[in-house]
C-alpha cells in the first residue's frame, strides 16, 4: 500500500488501513501474495469512490524488474 508522496506500506492479515478523503493511494496483490479488498465508504454528493488511473508495475515496485 502506499500514499501519494510517501513510502510503501506492508498489509498484512487482519490490518484495517484506514484513507482520509481525497487522499489518493493505491493497494494490490503481489505475484505471491493474494490480497482481498473490503472498502466500507460513505457517499457524498451521489458519489461513493473515484477511480483513477492504472498504477504500472513499475511505480508499484520501483527499481524492480518485471
Amino acid at each position: 500500500m502506499q500514499r501519494e508522496g510517501g513510502e510503501i506500506e506492508q498489509i498484512r492479515a487482519g490490518d484495517v488501513v484506514w484513507f482520509p478523503p481525497d487522499e489518493k493511494h493505491w493497494h494490490g496483490a503481489t505475484s505471491d501474495n493474494a490480497m482481498t479488498h473490503i472498502a466500507i465508504q460513505e457517499e457524498q454528493d451521489g458519489e461513493t469512490v473515484t477511480w483513477l488511473e492504472h498504477v504500472t508495475d513499475e511505480e508499484y515496485h520501483p527499481g524492480s524488474e518485471s
